[in-house]
């Protein structure tokens, strides 16, 4: 079953002209499976509403197989772009004639524009979007922080774990369940690391597990834990981070932009941190998107109002 502005992969495929016969045609999605939950719809349109353009933006639902045909379709369809989200982001990589270098960094992307000859192009605005909703939430810039990453090696945390190398951060921690699959990464970014801001013993770019262990040793020397895990979209999760590792000079963010707070942000205000959700990350990579196939910036007060109604 769909709901409105919710379409599947068989529809962009064999029967296109229903976009355009929508009022006002669709020319931007984005592809998921599941996409039910996606807020996009409501934040572009409410930006495409605000800047006069009249076409609009939906949900597709794609599958794992649909999902090089669904790309390739969307020249003849007539879209601008599309927006790719949880399970696609990896996947896309190797589908698209183009890419921007924070793509191919991250290994992953989330935004694919149709340029002028039908090509596809591939970029990732989650990092740059995160490096503003820090700016927003805490007024500081991800340069001057020390950072623990919980999840950096899926999507979103490679892409974040990039951006903030490639912002010089004082520090990186990269967490993952399985260290070993983010060596690479970190190997990867060592370069960008790598100079004298950071005086002392300690190391500036490391890889640990999740395990409480290694978190009681890094916890203490960040400044700033991220949660780019989808761990906390179900109240039935497990606890990411023991309650007593938290202390009040830690910011958390939480990439998860559930409309309640999750374990691990209410945990952290017990403790006097300062905590931020993952909708303002949502709302500035979703604008920095819009730039890419608009050529315009969009206004945020009318996508913060169409997050609000989602």
């Amino acid at each position: 079953m769909t709901t409105p502005h919710e379409f599947l992969a068989e529809d962009l495929i064999h029967s296109p002209q229903k976009f355009q016969d929508l009022v006002p045609p669709a020319k931007i999605a984005v592809f998921g499976d599941p996409i039910s939950h996606s807020r996009s719809p409501e934040m572009h349109n409410a930006a495409l509403r605000a800047a006069g353009i009249n076409i609009q933006y939906v949900r597709i639902r794609v599958r794992k197989d649909e999902l090089a045909t669904s790309l390739h379709a969307l020249p003849a369809a007539g879209f601008l772009g599309a927006n790719i989200t949880i399970p696609h982001k990896a996947s896309t990589l190797k589908l698209l004639d183009h890419v921007n270098d924070h793509a191919l960094i991250s290994a992953t992307v989330n935004t694919v524009a149709v340029e002028g000859d039908g090509s596809l192009k591939g970029y990732n605005t989650d990092g740059p979007g995160l490096v503003r909703a820090i700016r927003e939430e805490f007024q500081m810039d991800i340069s001057d922080l020390k950072i623990l990453i919980l999840g950096a090696g899926g999507g979103a945390g490679r892409a974040i774990a990039a951006q903030c190398a490639q912002e010089g951060c004082e520090r990186l921690v990269l967490a993952n369940r399985s260290p070993e699959k983010v060596e690479a990464l970190k190997t990867q970014l060592e370069p960008r690391l790598r100079n004298e801001r950071l005086l002392g013993p300690t190391d500036r770019l490391i890889a640990i597990g999740l395990d409480e262990t290694s978190l009681a040793r890094e916890l203490p020397r960040t400044d700033l834990l991220i949660n780019a895990t989808s761990v906390g979209m179900k109240t039935t999760d497990p606890q990411l981070v023991p309650e007593r590792l938290l202390s009040p000079h830690l910011m958390v963010y939480d990439a998860v932009y559930s409309t309640t707070k999750t374990r691990l942000l209410l945990d952290a205000e017990a403790k006097g941190a300062r905590t931020a959700n993952g909708l303002s990350m949502l709302l500035h990579q979703g604008a920095l998107a819009f730039e890419i196939w608009l050529n315009r910036p969009p206004s945020l007060d009318a996508m913060r109002q169409g997050l609000a109604s989602a």
